[in-house]
């Protein structure tokens, strides 16, 4: 998969560089470019932003130095356009693995008080990340990007490493324990040291279950259970 960034402060983006994502970029497994959009703006001062017409508090991002950006991506990348945005759906792992399956994608990131109304036209799709006010679309579009080349195959290694993460399949992630056995006085639960990978199986299902009903309700209530839950849960309830 090829990402380009459209953004207004490109060295954010150098989280890119390391970790998983660093990895799988020097392994050609996925390619991520950025670009500034100020380095396309017909101003003599670099200005890429301005008033609002009719009034109002902060700067706009203007059309021009946006639209002539995503014009010259277009010409190594023909994916979709992708706005994060306080107006758009928001975003989720569903969306995530829907946005893996792309090719190309291209991200971009508005500032200030938000972007001219002229620009949508050039955009797909708006994402956001929920009810609350960020310091501009960078700060989104980091984890949306990082949420969807975890689910490209490569970048993780082995697919079971995102299939058991919390929301891949609708819920939340069972407890994980490392050494030592014991941590003041706190012990990793007996299950987990048997060595009994179907016992293992069940009884992370089981916690997996019980933190998705009390922490999200609303995840829990649009699980299909099997008779398996069902069995696990009411075997719990009896104990």
């Amino acid at each position: 998969m090829k990402i380009s960034i459209l953004t207004l402060f490109p060295e954010m983006f150098s989280i890119f560089d390391h970790s998983i994502i660093g990895r799988a970029r020097d392994n050609n497994i996925i390619d991520i470019d950025v670009l500034n959009i100020r380095d396309y703006t017909l101003n003599k001062h670099k200005k890429v932003d301005d008033y609002p017409y009719g009034g109002g508090a902060g700067m706009v991002m203007a059309p021009q130095p946006i639209v002539d950006t995503i014009r010259k991506v277009k010409e190594s990348n023909k994916g979709k356009v992708v706005f994060l945005g306080p107006r758009g759906k928001t975003f989720n792992q569903e969306a995530a693995k829907e946005l893996s399956k792309e090719e190309n994608l291209i991200f971009l990131c508005g500032h200030y008080e938000g972007i001219d109304e002229r620009v949508y036209k050039h955009i797909d799709m708006e994402i956001s990340l929920g009810d609350f006010v960020l310091t501009g679309g960078e700060m989104a579009a980091i984890p949306v990007i990082d949420c969807i080349l975890r689910l490209i195959p490569g970048v993780l290694g082995k697919e079971e490493s995102f299939i058991e993460e919390s929301f891949y399949n609708g819920l939340l992630e069972y407890p994980q324990y490392t050494r030592p056995e014991e941590f003041e006085g706190d012990k990793v639960p007996e299950i987990l040291l048997s060595g009994h990978h179907e016992n293992i199986r069940k009884w992370r299902r089981l916690k997996s279950l019980e933190i998705t009903k009390k922490n999200r309700l609303d995840l829990y209530k649009n699980i299909t259970l099997t008779k398996e839950d069902i069995k696990l849960l009411k075997n719990n309830t009896q104990k």
